[in-house]
C-alpha cells in the first residue's frame, strides 16, 4: 500500500473508517475521558453500539458512492475504535503512529494489521515522553499545525492529549515542514468550554477556506494568526456549534465536502464559498466529542 497525504483536501483515495463493532458499551462514568460523554452518561443518552455502527456505516457507504476505497479497523472485542483519526496520521509518504492516552493505547491493534504491507521504515513511533493524537495534526502542505498542551494544562486535564515535545519530535522527522503550535483550551468538566483536538475547533479548507472556533485556542496570538492566515474567508462560530462538532469536516476532493444535515449555517457558507456539501448524521458518534474528521484516517490523498 502507497501512502500519501500532504494535506486535508486534496482527492482522498482510500481511507479507514473507524468501526463502532463490539465498542463496549456504556461506560461507567469514572472510566469515562472526556466531558461530553460524561456528559451524556450522566444523562442517560451515551449512543448504542447499533446507532454508532448505523453512523459509521453510512459514512462508509456515502464514501464508497464518491470512488474512495474504504477500510475498516480490525475489530478488538469491547473496545471504542470509532476515533480512527487519532490511531495515526500519514504525512507525506509516512503514518506516525501516535501515543494515546494509556485508555486508548489498544486501538492500535485493530489498525496495525491494515498496514502489514506498509515498510516499517515508513511507519513513525513517538518515542517515551512524547504524546501525540491524531486529531491535533494537520497538514498543510509544508506546514504541520499541531494543536497541544503545555506542560501545566497538560499534566492537569485528562483531555490534554498532545504535548509540547511533540512539536520538536514532528519537527525531527519532517525537518522540510514547518511545525507550527497552537495552544488549546482544555477541561475535563465543560464541553463548551473544552478544545479536545485541534479538529474539534478548526477546519480548513481547499479555497483558503475556515471554519473556525476562536475560544478553543487559548492564546490571543494564535487566534490572530488563524484569521490573519484565512482574512476574510473563515466561518467563526461559537461554543454551542463546536459542542455538535461543526468544525469538525472532512474534505474528500478539493471542491467536495462532508458535513452533517444539522449544520445549517456552515452549509450553506461552504455553498456559498462554492464547495459541494454532501451530509451523512453522526450526530450519535457526536455525543462522544468526535466527527467526521475524528472517525477517517486517510491513507491515500492523490
Amino acid at each position: 500500500m502507497q501512502l500519501r497525504a500532504t494535506n486535508e483536501w486534496a482527492t482522498l483515495k482510500k481511507v479507514v473508517v473507524g468501526t463502532a463493532q463490539s465498542m463496549g458499551g456504556t461506560p461507567a462514568l469514572e472510566d469515562a475521558y472526556d466531558p461530553k460523554s460524561k456528559e451524556h452518561i450522566a444523562a442517560g443518552t451515551f449512543p448504542s453500539e447499533g446507532d454508532c455502527v448505523r453512523d459509521l456505516d453510512g459514512l462508509a457507504h456515502l464514501l464508497q458512492g464518491m470512488d474512495v476505497e474504504v477500510v475498516r479497523p480490525e475489530v478488538v472485542p469491547n473496545l471504542n475504535q470509532i476515533f480512527a483519526r487519532d490511531v495515526g496520521i500519514v504525512v507525506e509518504d509516512r503514518l506516525v503512529a501516535t501515543r494515546m492516552i494509556a485508555d486508548r493505547a489498544d486501538e492500535w491493534q485493530g489498525v496495525a494489521p491494515l498496514l502489514n504491507d506498509v515498510p516499517p521504515s515508513h511507519i513513525l513511533h513517538p518515542p517515551k515522553g512524547v504524546r501525540v493524537e491524531g486529531g491535533d495534526v494537520m497538514p498543510r502542505d509544508g506546514e504541520l499545525w499541531v494543536g497541544y498542551s503545555a506542560a501545566d494544562d497538560f499534566e492537569a486535564f485528562t483531555t490534554s492529549r498532545t504535548n509540547e515535545a511533540a512539536l520538536d519530535w514532528l519537527s525531527d522527522q519532517f525537518p522540510d515542514w514547518n511545525v507550527r503550535g497552537f495552544q488549546l483550551q482544555k477541561s475535563d468538566t465543560d464541553p463548551k468550554a473544552n478544545a479536545l483536538h485541534l479538529d474539534c475547533c478548526l477546519s480548513t479548507l481547499a479555497g483558503g477556506h475556515a471554519v473556525f472556533h476562536p475560544e478553543g485556542l487559548k492564546l490571543a496570538e494564535d487566534v490572530a494568526f488563524v484569521r490573519d492566515t484565512f482574512q476574510g474567508h473563515v466561518l467563526e462560530v461559537g461554543a454551542e456549534e463546536m459542542y455538535h462538532m461543526q468544525c469538525n469536516l472532512i474534505s474528500v476532493t478539493p471542491e467536495d465536502v462532508v458535513s452533517c444535515p444539522p449544520f445549517d449555517a456552515v452549509n450553506h457558507q461552504l455553498e456559498a464559498w462554492g464547495y459541494r456539501v454532501h451530509t451523512t448524521p453522526l450526530q450519535e458518534v457526536a455525543k462522544m466529542e468526535g466527527l467526521l474528521r475524528c472517525v477517517t484516517m486517510p491513507l491515500h490523498r492523490d
